[in-house]
């Protein structure tokens, strides 16, 4: 299960991938069409902009933008961003990848095995998408 935190990310980008390019976006407006707490949307939207995925501008008209468009950013690097792996385990993961202190051998765990194809069957469909096919 996904975070709120990348839940509530998803949707504030996939909400200003909508809106005219480089134009910003009020946090209220998006906390508010998006039904998020904005105190918490700040605290993401900081965290993407510290990333690389947002830029932001201050004063009367000011708010945040993407910095590349919507079809161009994947669910899988804003997952990567605000929730770490992809993988259910450290064992099967492409970034993050730890040895499990209770496994004998990995090629003979079932689990892992198993949690490989769990993991190649999400990146195939979060590689894909983007912030705009939401």
């Amino acid at each position: 299960m996904i975070s709120k935190r990348t839940k509530y990310g998803l949707k504030a980008l996939s909400y200003l991938s909508k809106q005219t390019a480089g134009k910003p976006v009020l946090i209220s407006e998006i906390a508010t069409t998006q039904n998020i707490s904005q105190k918490f949307l700040e605290s993401i939207l900081l965290d993407l902009k510290k990333k690389g995925f947002l830029g932001s501008k201050k004063g009367k008209g000011g708010g945040y933008y993407l910095i590349k468009p919507g079809d161009q950013i994947t669910m899988a690097s804003i997952f990567r961003s605000l929730e770490g792996p992809i993988a259910w385990l450290p064992c099967v993961s492409l970034n993050y990848y730890e040895k499990c202190d209770d496994c004998l051998s990995e090629d003979t765990c079932e689990l892992n095995h198993a949690m490989i194809e769990v993991r190649d069957s999400i990146l195939k469909v979060v590689e894909k998408k983007t912030i705009a096919d939401l």
